[in-house]
């Protein structure tokens, strides 16, 4: 069996929430091969999206392994020295815990893990975003695993017509629910296009229960508190096979939904597909971006990556993406460009209200 795990961490930006430097890519690196030499890791590839550095990584460990999580998390506080010294913007803002204990859930960083027998080929896409929240990936996994207007393998390939099941999780309340598609799909409907709220975890094959997809789910104002940064979440795709093809995939990103984040994580903003060099998010910090790595599997070895992105077929969903920008933009801190009032609480909403209390009178 194979552990494919992806953990992200904003851990300094270059310049302001724009970019990374290469020097924190290079210490991730050398943090990395050190532990590859020591057998604890078959591979590693080392990239990033906008100011997020991205640790993938192969094992034969299993989900939540305990020595994997604390290399991540040893990873990203050499890197956050690194940014300090640097006097990079917000030096180690994803990092809300004083010590590690025992696994990284809930101590910041975004992770998707997922395990799996490694087949004859094994095709993998992982997705990246900056600027956006956990729940951006509800609608591209409900067109790659159950619109057939996207994935024509669900109307004609036979090993995918049994459709696919989805783990939903309250991410609020910390519980979840499956739905299996096509016959529930009106009700996960209800659930999934709420993303602020409720956010696709887990998709699985129905027949062969393999799992095909999975998603960083955590939100960091919930964990912080407070408004410190977006979660700028990571998804894990398998193709091709029992699964959607490669093409299926990427196909959802050619249309730039709206998401959560941008501008102090505060606005909605569509969401950009770009190639690794133009995920560099400076226009009032945006629009959101999104890249996507594509992989070979070959013993647990990473055969790629192929940046997807760097496609001009996606040169239109640019130009969309910038005149959606341009629109939003106009309406400054009015709705529906700033976020409602309910998804502004972790922001400085609730200072604003205390200090106006007295003020609210009875008409």
């Amino acid at each position: 069996m194979i552990t494919l795990s992806v953990v992200k961490a904003d851990v300094g930006g270059y310049v302001g929430h724009s970019s990374m430097h290469p020097d924190i890519i290079d210490k991730a690196k050398e943090s990395l091969e050190r532990e590859k030499r020591s057998g604890l890791l078959i591979d590693f590839h080392v990239t990033r999206c906008g100011d997020d550095l991205q640790l993938i990584m192969t094992h034969g460990l299993g989900v939540d392994n305990e020595r994997v999580h604390k290399l991540s998390w040893d990873t990203f506080l050499e890197c956050t020295q690194v940014a300090k010294k640097l006097k990079l913007h917000g030096a180690g803002q994803d990092l809300l815990r004083d010590a590690f204990s025992g696994n990284i859930r809930g101590m910041g960083p975004g992770v998707a893990e997922m395990e799996f027998e490694e087949r004859e080929a094994e095709t993998i896409i992982i997705f990246m975003a900056d600027k956006t929240s956990a729940g951006a990936w509800n609608l591209p996994l409900y067109k790659i695993f159950a619109d057939p207007f996207n994935t024509i393998g669900l109307v004609i390939a036979e090993n995918m017509h049994c459709g696919f099941r989805f783990d939903v999780q309250d991410v609020k309340e910390h519980k979840r629910i499956f739905f299996n598609a096509p016959e529930e799909i009106y009700d996960m409907l209800v659930f999934i296009g709420a993303p602020s709220r409720y956010t696709v975890k887990a998709v699985y094959h129905r027949v062969t229960g393999e799992i095909a997809s999975v998603s960083s789910t955590e939100r960091l104002s919930l964990i912080a508190g407070r408004y410190v940064g977006k979660d700028d979440p990571v998804c894990i795709v398998r193709c091709q096979g029992d699964f959607p093809a490669v093409g299926e995939v990427l196909e959802p990103f050619t249309m730039p939904w709206l998401v959560e984040g941008w501008m102090r994580g505060s606005h909605h903003g569509p969401l950009m597909p770009v190639s690794v060099a133009e995920s560099n998010p400076s226009r009032f910090d945006g629009p959101p971006r999104v890249i996507a790595a594509g992989f070979q599997l070959s013993g647990g070895k990473f055969v790629g990556p192929r940046d997807m992105f760097d496609d001009p077929s996606f040169d239109e969903a640019r130009r969309q993406t910038n005149q959606i920008a341009d629109y939003l933009r106009r309406h400054g801190p009015f709705e529906p460009h700033r976020l409602p009032l309910e998804e502004m609480e972790y922001t400085t909403m609730p200072q604003v209200m205390k200090r106006l209390e007295g003020r609210f009178e009875n008409f």
